[in-house]
């Protein structure tokens, strides 16, 4: 089994970047897929991003294209998720997942973190 602890969280101005990191433990990190998913006061838990066991594939969420980006290094059990250029809108706590196959469905997923929370001031 897997457990995952997200980090880099924080308050950032609208513009701003931040970059996200997920420890995996517990487990094979590469034999995982791993996505980036966040959820917003009153609203459903929605995919950001999510990359393949090897980190060759990659998919984006359309409102986090060409902000977002995506990597893992498997060496050293860590998923990353850099934000630039960031908005009010992606205030939301942020999770990270791990699963047996890469999705952006999040019941696709079977391991999750306990998030970490990103406000972006305007």
């Amino acid at each position: 089994q897997a457990q995952l602890v997200e980090s880099g969280g924080g308050l950032v101005q609208a513009g701003g970047s931040l970059r996200l990191s997920c420890v995996a433990s517990g487990g094979i990190f590469g034999n995982y897929a791993m996505g980036w998913f966040r959820q917003a006061p009153g609203k459903a838990r929605e995919f950001v991003a999510a990359i393949s066991k090897s980190g060759i594939t990659t998919y984006y969420a359309q409102s986090v294209k060409g902000r977002f980006t995506i990597s893992r290094d498997n060496t050293k059990n860590t998923l990353y998720l850099q934000m630039n250029s960031l908005i009010p809108e992606d205030t939301a706590v942020y999770y990270c997942a791990a699963g047996s196959g890469v999705s952006t469905n999040v019941l696709s997923y079977a391991y999750w973190g306990q998030g970490t929370q990103v406000t972006v001031s305007s």
